[in-house]
């Protein structure tokens, strides 16, 4: 797939137009651009880079009023080999600033959660309690596949807690190579499985990276090639995973690819009603109070912190939900949508 080729010829054609006659050349690098994009559409079909180019081009063109027929911009001198390396690594491994320059914007974000017994806010702003015993993906796209295993938080208790977490960073040929990431209670490495510590040799490897926030309790992994920040923790004997994806990596999935928490929560014979928390080890009261010195607001955090606590006799759920608020907080885009109330 030659998009870079396209990406960087587009760059240097647009790259010093000034003057009174700026506009039609602008409109003819975009002819270019576009024209360069079909020649590659048959290898390049199932390219992040390449949709995003096709669409930012359309957009681009209707905003400059460009003409779809008309003269093209003069091929450009190539550019020497290391300048050149440098501007495909840069383009095609920084996912926000190749969209801010495709399409004059940032790209919008989508926020997902799963803590405490699990509790999932799915990227649409849902919010289920579920049992999921056993294995379940979290998340299952053309770059990332998550799966959450749930084990009985107290024997002979409905409640799960997540006791494992995968995490498979799918190889992307430009940038990193495959890496698969994997925590489980009281192992919360600050690496790859390999040992690695980056998405490997490639230029564009340093576009993921592990960053151990507090050792053997939080994790954050940075991964700018597909704008995504993942943060895992451990409170108590549970692990929590908390995700800020851009939404042309969330939704880039086919109809096999049913079933993620993260898009569609819990399937409803999994889901359990919070007034079933009334029936656990912790009186209602107590919960409520630990919960309250760690949660002032009476939002959904707060509710599943005590749904947590009456089912598990364990005031470190206090932790997840905080933890989950915190993530929240950093995460999402917009901050009016940080308490849920239901």
């Amino acid at each position: 797939c030659k998009i870079l080729r396209c990406n960087s010829e587009y760059v240097a054609a647009t790259l010093h137009l000034r003057g009174p006659g700026r506009m039609a050349a602008y409109c003819d690098a975009l002819r270019s651009y576009s024209h360069c994009t079909r020649k590659t559409a048959r290898t390049c079909r199932g390219d992040l880079a390449y949709h995003s180019a096709v669409h930012g081009i359309e957009d681009l063109m209707i905003q400059n009023n460009c003409s779809k027929e008309g003269p093209t911009s003069p091929p450009r001198p190539r550019p020497p080999a290391p300048n050149h390396q440098g501007l495909e690594s840069l383009d095609i491994c920084n996912y926000e600033k190749s969209f801010l320059y495709k399409h004059g914007q940032p790209p919008s974000y989508q926020h997902c959660a799963a803590f405490g017994d699990p509790h999932i806010r799915t990227f649409h702003d849902d919010f289920h309690t579920c049992r999921v015993e056993g294995s379940w993906p979290l998340l299952d796209n053309d770059y990332l596949f998550v799966q959450a295993t749930s084990s009985p938080v107290a024997k002979g208790s409905n409640a799960t807690v997540t006791s494992k977490l995968t995490i498979i960073f799918k190889n992307m040929k430009e940038c990193i190579d495959q890496k698969v990431y994997q925590a489980e209670i009281d192992n919360l490495p600050a690496a790859f499985e390999d040992g690695s510590v980056n998405g490997g040799e490639r230029p564009g490897g340093s576009s993921l990276a592990i960053r151990e926030r507090s050792p053997g309790r939080h994790v954050e992994i940075h991964a700018e090639y597909i704008g995504t920040t993942i943060a895992v923790r451990q409170a108590g004997r549970q692990l929590s995973f908390s995700i800020r994806a851009a939404e042309e990596v969330a939704r880039a999935f086919t109809e096999e690819q049913d079933l993620q928490l993260c898009v569609g929560g819990c399937p409803r014979s999994q889901r359990i009603s919070r007034s079933e928390c009334c029936r656990g080890r912790v009186a209602a009261e107590t919960a409520r109070a630990l919960c309250k010195e760690m949660l002032p607001v009476e939002d959904i955090y707060f509710q599943s912190c005590v749904f947590d606590v009456v089912t598990s006799g364990d005031a470190n759920f206090t932790m997840a939900a905080h933890g989950a608020l915190e993530d929240a907080r950093v995460f999402l885009p917009n901050a009016e949508k940080l308490h849920i109330f239901q």
